[in-house]
């Protein structure tokens, strides 16, 4: 038990780290009293009380680090040897966070957006290799990236998907994605379309509805989704026009995604 719990904290102060990765990167987009004005939003998310249990917080602080890196290759005055290495750094990030979680690679789409939106497209190149180079690593070593996910499917498709309906479980998920992100989620919705931040909504929403859809989503995605959360909130507090003043944090929202944390905790009895 005393390991457990050391691993737990272990764990959980690595996950941690995706809260000033995730601020750097709405600084670098809309500004850093946007950033100031989303910390209360992304630190007392219910979603919090799963960080602790699962390495998916480790693969959270991967993608979030090669959102950041990539942000950085990006920048108007960044080029040459500079954007290079940002932009490679960003792909072996997001690479060996595909090594512990398959879902990993949606945060890629965030790059993919990130790059075009500024106008980078010759770094899709450069973050392309630098995603290959773990994976071609691991293969020297013995492990197959495409083979393991063959595996991974094989046995969900024999060992979970005869005795978990779909149509159920999915609404399940929907429900869990609702409680873990809260109402942040839907004013950051609201906003996609007006935001420097959409890339990184594009990345994590394209991944909750591809798992949804194709049928994935049959337990654990309270935190299965941990590298995705914080991305779906990303701009509740972003300006409402382009260059615009962000709007002050919305304490309403902010207690009630505490409270929450507290009823989901206090209700569901989880065994950690």
């Amino acid at each position: 038990m005393t390991d457990l719990i050391v691993l737990g904290f272990l764990v959980t102060a690595v996950s941690v780290l995706t809260i000033p990765l995730v601020l750097a990167a709405v600084r670098d987009s809309v500004g850093e009293e946007a950033a100031r004005r989303y910390l209360p939003l992304l630190v007392l998310a219910p979603y919090a009380i799963w960080t602790a249990v699962s390495l998916d917080g480790l693969v959270a602080v991967l993608g979030a680090a090669a959102i950041v890196s990539g942000l950085r290759a990006s920048r108007r005055r960044v080029r040459g040897w500079a954007a290079t290495g940002w932009a490679v750094l960003a792909g072996l990030l997001i690479g060996v966070a595909s090594l512990f979680s398959y879902s990993a690679p949606w945060l890629g789409l965030s790059l993919v957006c990130v790059y075009f939106a500024r106008r980078r497209a010759s770094l899709n190149m450069l973050s392309g290799v630098g995603a290959l180079l773990p994976v071609l690593g691991a293969q020297l070593l013995g492990f197959g990236w495409a083979d393991g996910l063959v595996v991974a499917e094989t046995d969900y498709a024999s060992r979970v998907a005869p005795y978990r309906s779909v149509a159920w479980w999915s609404a399940i998920s929907i429900v869990v994605l609702l409680l873990a992100a809260g109402p942040p989620l839907v004013a950051s919705a609201r906003k996609v379309r007006r935001t420097a931040m959409w890339p990184f909504l594009v990345g994590a929403g394209a991944a909750v509805v591809f798992s949804i859809a194709a049928g994935l989503t049959r337990g654990g995605v309270e935190h299965a989704w941990l590298p995705f959360f914080p991305w779906l909130t990303v701009a509740a507090v972003a300006p409402e026009v382009a260059g615009g003043d962000p709007p002050p944090t919305p304490l309403l929202l902010v207690g009630i995604g505490a409270v929450a944390a507290v009823v989901i905790e206090g209700l569901l009895i989880t065994p950690w």
